[in-house]
């Protein structure tokens, strides 16, 4: 079992910044991937980012491409998401999550998911 707790949301103006953290216990040895999700409300959960944990090797969405940056801290065991330039449009909940099989972008590829955090970008 892992157990993901994501804080660091909140209200931001557009192109203002915002850092999200999901910090990960339980059998955290097994880890090799873990991931951004988020959801707004009527839409379906996207993909957002994911980091490689050994490899640090990162992928993000087109739509956040050049404004998030995802990094983790493996001593610590806690991922982060760095949001710069933020948008109205990128208002949503955000979760973090973890895989056995790597750098993946589909939510069937993560085993574990945190109760999310909040994002609201005003205009």
């Amino acid at each position: 079992q892992v157990q993901l707790v994501e804080s660091g949301g909140g209200l931001v103006q557009a192109g203002g910044s915002l850092r999200l953290s999901c910090a990960a216990s339980g059998r955290t040895f097994s880890t090799y991937g873990m991931g951004w999700f988020r959801q707004a409300p009527g839409k379906e959960r996207e993909f957002v980012a994911a980091i490689g944990w050994s490899s640090g090797i990162s992928r993000y969405a087109d739509s956040v491409k050049g404004r998030f940056t995802a990094s983790r801290d493996n001593a610590k065991d806690i991922m982060y998401l760095q949001m710069d330039s933020l948008k109205p449009e990128d208002t949503a909940v955000y979760y973090c999550a973890w895989s056995r099989i790597g750098v993946v972008s589909t939510p069937s590829g993560f085993d574990y998911w945190g109760q999310g955090t909040q994002v609201t970008v005003s205009s």
